[in-house]
């Protein structure tokens, strides 16, 4: 039998929730089956109040609830739930006349950079589909006054000056983040790769321009939040160049905060004090790297 062109199970991932449109007739057989028998997740979240007189059953949930389950990749929060659908038993117990179905559902939010939202609706196989969707986290990289309460006005320095930079993340309706610095590099023109070219955050996450003699470059520790971050790096500019311009261009990404620091996923600073690595979070360990210039690749 042919489907209806409309799709027997939408999905919207918004940025806290997901909004999951069921038709009554699941399977286009002109049989539309009870709101009582679907249910969202191994929660078994009801729908929303159903009216009978509606050709569509609608379940509106957060993102962690009804026992949905989070994996992070490399480049992605996935979020995951199932829509199940438990028919009730016929009037004669000898037989069935309809089959138990789930449809597997995914709400992809990246790690590392801003994309445009939308959903992308299933292709509808009897038993099971799958659906998936990407939402946006909103990065900012700001310069910040002298005590870390507004951003600067001025972009303007003099050599001896300290630039205090804050980095944030927006993670409303997600599992809590943490933020983390994986490079900042300065040019004297807006192409990053262009030469000359210094990288002041290097390997995933060590400020590498605080191993200089004639620098108090670090990260600021505590951090105002997890899905904060602060820095400190002093004014510079490149030898032999007459302009007055750097560009700066930095890669954020966050992994949940229930993650513990990693070589993967750290803020290491420089201790002259001690001559070693300390990291903002987490052990030592996680900084050695900073020295053998070996850090493993973020992904």
């Amino acid at each position: 039998r042919a489907l209806s062109p409309r799709p027997a199970v939408a999905v919207r991932c918004q940025e806290g929730q997901l909004a999951v449109t069921v038709r009554r007739d699941l399977f286009g057989t002109g049989r539309p089956v009870r709101a009582a028998e679907l249910r969202l997740g191994t929660a078994s979240c009801p729908p929303l109040s159903p009216n009978p007189a509606q050709a569509f059953v609608t379940f509106v949930a957060a993102l962690h609830e009804c026992g949905s389950t989070l994996q992070v990749t490399p480049d992605s929060l996935i979020y995951r739930t199932t829509l199940f659908y438990k028919p009730a038993p016929s009037g004669n117990p000898l037989i069935v006349r309809a089959t138990p179905t789930e449809v597997l559902i995914e709400c992809h939010y990246p790690r590392k950079s801003n994309v445009s939202s939308g959903a992308v609706h299933p292709t509808w196989t009897p038993f099971r589909s799958t659906v998936a969707a990407q939402e946006r986290l909103q990065f900012s990289l700001r310069l910040m006054d002298d005590d870390w309460s507004r951003e600067r006005l001025s972009n303007s320095f003099q050599l001896g000056d300290s630039l205090r930079f804050q980095a944030d993340v927006t993670s409303e309706g997600h599992v809590p983040l943490r933020l983390f610095v994986d490079q900042c590099v300065a040019t004297a023109t807006p192409d990053r790769s262009s030469s000359p070219r210094y990288a002041f955050i290097d390997l995933g996450g060590c400020l590498v321009d605080g191993r200089a003699d004639d620098t108090g470059s670090a990260f600021v520790s505590p951090r105002p939040r997890p899905e904060s971050l602060r820095f400190l790096v002093d004014a510079f500019k490149f030898a032999g160049d007459s302009g007055n311009l750097l560009y700066i261009s930095c890669h954020l990404r966050v992994s949940p905060v229930a993650q513990a620091p990693n070589p993967w996923n750290k803020a290491c600073s420089f201790s002259k004090a001690s001559g070693l690595w300390a990291p903002l979070e987490g052990t030592a360990a996680i900084c050695s790297c900073c020295d053998t210039g070996s850090c493993p690749s973020p992904g």
